[in-house]
């Protein structure tokens, strides 16, 4: 194998990799957008942004993933994410 072989081996081998990088990077972040008060599955389920239920949010639903952040993912509504203090009727308390 020459050195020029080796070059272009190791400059494709590294360009694939920050490729693959930034691509996965690059769908997580389409895949988790912010869900719509006027998506179709939303409006069956009555999701909106800011709970009207005391003491019942996102943030302490059993069906969130994550914590900590304004908007979080949700086992309800797959690849969106859901407002920390929003509300749906398929709400359930976590756990303690």
């Amino acid at each position: 194998m020459s050195n020029i072989d080796r070059r272009r081996f190791l400059k494709y081998s590294a360009g694939g990799l920050v490729g693959v990088t930034l691509g996965s990077v690059s769908i997580r972040a389409f895949a988790e957008e912010k869900l719509s008060e006027d998506d179709v599955t939303a409006k069956a389920l009555k999701y909106v942004h800011k709970s009207p239920v005391e003491g019942a949010v996102c943030a302490n639903c059993m069906q969130i993933k994550g914590a900590g952040e304004e908007w979080l993912g949700c086992n309800i509504f797959p690849g969106k994410l859901v407002n920390a203090n929003g509300w749906c009727a398929a709400w359930m308390k976590k756990p303690a």
